[in-house]
């Protein structure tokens, strides 16, 4: 007997073995169990599609509407510009505080301090307080250098430094707030360290505050001086142009709600102590104070036209990581509030429903899981299944029209519409598993990393656009094994498709499958040189 034919015929017979035996499995759960599950997990993803459509149709007719009767801020709350009071001279001016947060901002806190001590506001009314929570003493010598300089140019200028990093940003505000000097002030303007506010931001914000004892803060929208550095900044800047086109101006024309953004914001200071002040029990403590402002019956303005310049994260890394903190902390603080607001007295019943279901439960939980959930698994999942079909509504034309109106928000970036659905498809994954850990206070769930500014560093170090060429490949750090996992996932069922499927979902399968490789593999975004 030949060996060398027995041995290859023995694997052949055991793979068929095997196959048949998967093909009985799969044969014997298919109906009574995946079918059904499959089905049930459809129907929830339409309900959540539906609840998504209702609220960007909803949200698109009242921006239609503001526009249309012209429901400017100077129209709804009363705003004269500050006038000089001859006998009371510079006193007739609120006392101002400038809070400036940072935590080693190597390459941008020469601009964000100018900006901060460029503000044109009476120089005895005003006092920039720079929070420095650095951790390299070459930083934190540059930044204090810094604030000295501008102290000798007569800038009335705080530096600020603590011994612990106790409650990150939300921790330095509130530790800055205490100091003595704080209580002569009546309003606070905050702005990270990236943000460059113009010189005239207070003469257009503080006048609301001062003619309306009602409002307790004052947003501004923000302008991004990178978003053409890459295709990844591009993305950002059409998901970002809804939130401040559309979102911050519809809770701000009806409910008079909106979450503070955490910067380019000036708060009463008088509101944000009766809210309880700065609390670092998530990650999101701009939200955090401005919902409980809210249930204390105070009022928010946004000011669309007033735009303050900001850098978007340009690096793949630098941006996971801003994500898994706006949508983890959402989640965890709707988990720790959502009693709260119901049994709130002070604010109406419909501002309760449009804070609970509107703001938290669709925009930053079901918007979130649904992405990932229905177009990333569940509807793959359906070539596999062809028992279980999805309506042509919910696969096609609810999601077109979604994503139409997310794209009003940035006209310039309609020819990009389909790179931002895939980019959206595969963030949507970090954004679901960093939303599942928000709500179940799982681990990482106060996780905090800020988000890497690189100002002019990429031009200096490169010296031109260079940069971006040649990249350091780091295994660790590049190959992200969720992605590739989920791409090999849409990819088999692309195949599948292919071969035995007719709704011809293969097209969508293995463009986005090739999206999560790219991504999984960490070819997006800036690259920055180590050396």
């Amino acid at each position: 007997m030949n060996m060398d034919r027995v041995i290859p015929e023995a694997f052949q017979g055991a793979k068929d073995d095997i196959t048949m035996q998967f093909a009985m499995v799969w044969g014997q759960i298919k109906a009574p169990l995946i079918v059904p599950m499959l089905r049930i997990a459809v129907f929830m993803c339409l309900i959540m599609s539906v609840m998504m459509f209702i609220e960007r149709v909803y949200m698109g007719i009242v921006i239609c509407l503001v526009k249309l009767l012209g429901r400017r801020p100077e129209k709804r709350y009363k705003w004269e510009p500050m006038k000089d009071d001859v006998e009371l001279g510079n006193s007739c001016y609120p006392m101002v505080l400038v809070q400036v947060p940072m935590y080693n901002e190597r390459e941008v806190y020469q601009l964000s301090i100018g900006a901060a001590c460029g503000l044109s506001w009476p120089s005895d009314r005003i006092i920039v307080q720079v929070l420095d929570d650095s951790t390299d003493p070459a930083i934190k010598e540059l930044v204090q250098m810094e604030c000295q300089r501008w102290a000798s140019k007569g800038v009335n200028i705080k530096y600020e430094v603590r011994d612990n990093r106790n409650g990150y940003k939300a921790g330095a505000l509130k530790e800055g707030m205490k100091r003595s000097y704080v209580k002569q002030c009546d309003y606070v303007a905050i702005f990270d360290a990236d943000f460059q506010p113009e010189p005239d931001f207070l003469w257009r914000t503080i006048p609301f505050l001062v003619h309306n004892p009602e409002l307790a803060l004052i947003q501004a929208r923000w302008k991004f001086v990178n978003s053409d550095e890459c295709l990844m900044t591009r993305m950002q800047e059409m998901s970002l142009d809804y939130h401040f086109t559309v979102e911050q101006e519809v809770g701000s024309s009806t409910y008079a709600f909106f979450g503070f953004n955490g910067t380019a914001g000036v708060w009463r200071i008088a509101a944000l102590n009766e809210a309880g002040g700065w609390k670092d029990r998530t990650t999101v403590e701009d939200m955090d104070l401005a919902v409980r402002a809210s249930l204390k019956g105070w009022k928010f303005c946004y000011l669309s036209d007033l735009k303050v310049k900001n850098e978007l994260p340009s690096t793949f890394k630098a941006y996971r990581y801003q994500q898994h903190r706006w949508s983890c902390g959402p989640a965890n603080l709707f988990r720790k509030m959502v009693m709260e607001i119901i049994r709130n007295k002070k604010v109406s019943t419909w501002k309760k429903v449009h804070v609970i279901y509107s703001f938290f439960f669709v925009r930053k939980v079901v918007a979130h899981i649904n992405t990932f959930v229905f177009y990333c698994i569940v509807l793959p999942a359906t070539v596999v299944v062809p028992e279980v079909v999805v309506p042509k509504w919910g696969a096609v034309y609810i999601p077109s029209v979604i994503t139409i109106l997310n794209a009003v928000g940035t006209p310039r970036s309609l020819h990009l519409l389909v790179f931002w659905i895939l980019f959206e498809n595969v963030m949507s994954l970090h954004r679901t598993k960093a939303t599942i850990i928000g709500l179940l206070e799982a681990s990482r769930v106060n996780e905090w990393v800020v988000t890497e500014k690189l100002g002019d560093a990429l031009k200096v170090k490169a010296g031109g656009k260079a940069a971006s060429k040649k990249p350091r490949f780091r295994i660790g750090d590049r190959i992200h094994l969720l992605e590739l996992g989920v791409g090999f996932y849409l990819f088999f069922c692309g195949c599948y498709d292919v071969m035995f499927g007719k709704n011809h979902y293969f097209i969508f399968l293995f463009i986005q499958a090739i999206a999560f490789f790219i991504m999984a593999f960490g070819y997006v975004g800036t690259f920055v040189p180590s050396s």
